[in-house]
């Protein structure tokens, strides 16, 4: 019996909704393992994994019988006749922050079928991990902990922020990693004032920071780890930034438990922001699993109460625009009365001498 599909039909239940089209590919992992091109629909009685010739012989040989799917060799995905696979439903789900609004439209115009918003139901049910998604995760922040301690000994003067961040994607493949969880950011001296700066040919020199962002996959699920060192002796006013970031990271680390509500102890965290005046360029962390950012967002906009076995980063940062950027990011397990840090890479402040 598919477990995860079960609890995906009791939740439409409870909705009142008899059907669902899943088209995300990433949804269509987590409920099936299925990695082809296809879409999952779910209704009462059956799950149907329509696909084309290409990947029907692979999806079966993959399924058992306790994942309950039937594969359809399916020519044009365009041409489903979902009338037909919702025989008697009032009402079908389908994920509306992945359809796009001309296939939406498609939809209502040709088929005699509800078509109702599910809410990103799938995305919150992955929310919690089970043992083996944990499994996964950890590994992944293993192999990134790795690349970390192999590129402090890897920089040298003179290397470009693009060679950097190919050695460390090379090492992260060969050490077992499936893919990057996202393109590494390698950002040196004023380019790591930028958030999300993309890897340029600029040259690392003497006396500058380096702000390393990255992160694996491990069978499909992610890490995400950032670290900033400084190349050279670290001037005061970089140590002390440093210490009010690390402090921070810190402080949201104790806190970060079962049953916390993430908007009260964020907006903690926003108060000692303006205290000591500095400003909020993002997020102080999100959601990790299938997809590198997964609910939740780490801020004070809502109520979100945390609980056991999600997984979310820890990544304050200050920035400032022009000069550097400083940011301490780890991948945390959610328990029930404290935090494990998956990513275990070493964040005091490392002034590397070259």
């Amino acid at each position: 019996m598919n477990e995860r599909i079960l609890d995906l039909k009791q939740q439409l239940k409870q909705h009142n909704i008899q059907g669902m089209i899943v088209s995300n590919p990433v949804n269509i992992k987590y409920l099936t393992s299925i990695e082809a091109e296809g879409i999952l629909l779910v209704n009462s009685s059956e799950n149907l994994f329509l696909t084309d010739s290409r990947y029907v012989e692979g999806v079966n040989n993959l399924l058992t019988i306790e994942d309950e799917i039937v594969v359809y060799d399916f020519k044009d995905l365009s041409e489903i006749d979902y009338e037909n696979f919702f025989p008697g439903s009032e009402s079908v789900g389908f994920e509306e922050d992945y359809v796009v609004y001309s296939e939406y439209k498609r939809l209502l115009q040709k088929y005699k079928v509800n078509f109702v918003e599910t809410d990103g139901i799938i995305e919150n049910q992955r929310v919690i991990k089970d043992d083996e998604e944990i499994k996964n995760i950890s590994k992944a922040c293993s192999i990134t902990d790795e690349c970390f301690e192999y590129i402090l000994k890897y920089i040298k003067i003179g290397m470009t922020e693009k060679e950097i961040a190919e050695e460390m994607r090379s090492f992260m493949i060969k050490a077992g990693a499936d893919d990057l969880s996202f393109d590494t950011i390698v950002a040196s001296g004023k380019n790591s004032s930028i958030p999300h700066a993309v890897p340029t040919n600029k040259k690392i020199v003497g006396d500058e920071v380096l702000l390393l962002d990255f992160g694996c996959k491990y069978k499909g699920y992610c890490s995400d780890c950032t670290r900033t060192i400084y190349i050279g002796k670290a001037p005061q006013e970089f140590k002390d930034n440093y210490k009010f970031v690390l402090s921070e990271q810190e402080q949201l680390l104790k806190s970060l438990r079962d049953g916390v509500n993430l908007k009260t102890e964020i907006a903690d965290r926003v108060y000692s922001y303006q205290k000591n005046h500095y400003s909020i360029f993002h997020s102080f962390g999100h959601g990790v699993g299938l997809d590198i950012h997964e609910t939740p967002s780490l801020n004070n906009k809502k109520d979100y109460i945390l609980k056991k076995n999600m997984v979310v980063t820890d990544e304050p940062g200050i920035y400032f625009p022009g000069k550097y950027g400083i940011r301490i990011e780890d991948t945390v397990l959610i328990n029930n009365m404290w935090s494990d840090r998956l990513t275990k890479s070493n964040k005091n402040l490392i002034e590397l001498e070259l």
